[in-house]
């Protein structure tokens, strides 16, 4: 993999856990909006519409498309109290502070999000967790519930950012998930995968990464 020049970054099991306050924030909003509680929710790698549409179906609406707003709306109140007050053990992940670090300081090389997060719970998790400033633009789950959509989406926003246009090929998608590695394949550009979320080197490797790291420290000391 040669030293690509777009870096896009998923959220969630790559650069932050939130120790559960973002899968909280979900169920409170489905208790709040639905009136009752939801399905199981399996977040790694999703995207919000994606999580929506799940959640509408159980009880028993099409896709979620009308609760959009209403849902999300909620979800981001309890979110945004869960990261300030909830005693969630969230924390910044090893080794991302200084790899984004070094990236801002390297020339030639543009960083965003590619994230199945909402824009807005995007935004409240990188700003609680100080990583904000890293990042002026991405593509998200309130963009297509198909995260292999997301591709496009960020490398048409990265252009606009940059004042120059980005080839999958000297794009990296660096995310914790195989839909991760999913997306990254979709829009033909290499993925990095690290094993700070769910899935083991070994699960990740065999789900087709350019490259598997156990860390991001590994990154960082490359830099």
């Amino acid at each position: 993999m040669k030293s690509p020049a777009l870096w896009l970054f998923d959220i969630d099991g790559t650069l932050v856990d939130t120790g559960g306050a973002g899968m909280t924030a979900l169920q409170e909003a489905t208790l709040e909006h639905f009136g009752g509680p939801g399905p199981a929710l399996d977040l790694a790698g999703s995207t919000d519409l994606g999580v929506l549409a799940t959640i509408a179906g159980h009880f028993g609406l099409a896709d979620g498309a009308g609760e959009a707003e209403a849902f999300f709306a909620a979800y981001l109140r309890r979110l945004e109290w869960n990261l300030a007050h909830g005693g969630f053990p969230g924390r910044v992940l090893p080794g991302v502070g200084g790899l984004l670090d070094g990236l801002s300081a390297m020339s030639g090389a543009t960083v965003g999000l590619l994230t199945g997060n909402i824009a807005a719970g995007a935004a409240a998790k990188m700003r609680h967790f100080g990583l904000a400033h890293h990042f002026a633009f991405g593509a998200y789950g309130c963009d297509h519930a198909d995260r292999n959509r997301l591709g496009p989406v960020a490398l048409e926003r990265a252009a606009r950012h940059a004042g120059r246009a980005f080839s999958p090929d000297e794009t990296v998608v660096v995310g914790d998930t195989p839909k991760d590695i999913d997306c990254a394949r979709a829009m033909g550009a290499a993925c990095v995968a690290v094993a700070t979320g769910r899935f083991t080197v070994d699960e990740l490797r065999a789900a087709g990464a350019t490259r598997v790291v156990p860390t991001l420290e590994v990154l960082l000391a490359e830099r």
